[in-house]
């Protein structure tokens, strides 16, 4: 009985340091723009990996099975060969656009691909330029060698 009682007390207590570095971690997340996303979810990853080695259980293999599980997905998520043809750049234009629509045709003619995202960080009408995160893809080579020269003329 007083051995019960020491297990789920070192049990609960894991729990809530997990909640708690969970909660810092999330803060963290938000009031940083210097992560990427990936590597909020490596952090998240290893959170979980690091709760689930401290947490004692009596099934030692669904402890190592859940880390295998949280390593497979990441390993998959992360795989070169899933998202090969997106890309993600941000970029400071030499005009300052206002209309969301000619800014997608205008950074589709640059990169020669088909932008999914484009998000303005800052528009400065003073110095008419626009500094833009840009999320695309593209499709096989003859896109990419197409896409060479316009960066050049950009860059002009």
């Amino acid at each position: 009985m007083w051995l019960a009682s020491i297990s789920a007390s070192n049990v609960g207590a894991g729990l809530g340091l997990g909640l708690a570095l969970f909660g810092v971690l999330s803060i963290i997340r938000l009031r940083s723009t210097e992560l990427d996303q990936h590597e909020v979810a490596y952090y998240f990853s290893a959170l979980a990996l690091g709760i689930l080695g401290a947490l004692s259980t009596t099934s030692v293999w669904l402890s190592a099975g859940l880390m295998g599980l949280i390593l497979v997905v990441m390993f998959l998520g992360d795989h070169p060969r899933l998202l090969r043809h997106y890309r993600h750049q941000i970029m400071v234009l030499d005009s300052a656009v206002t209309d969301h629509v000619t800014l997608v045709a205008q950074l589709e003619q640059l990169l020669g691909a088909r932008v999914h995202v484009a998000t303005v960080q800052r528009l400065d009408l003073v110095n008419e330029t626009t500094v833009v995160d840009v999320r695309y893809s593209v499709k096989g080579r003859a896109t990419r060698a197409s896409a060479t020269p316009a960066k050049a003329g950009a860059a002009r």
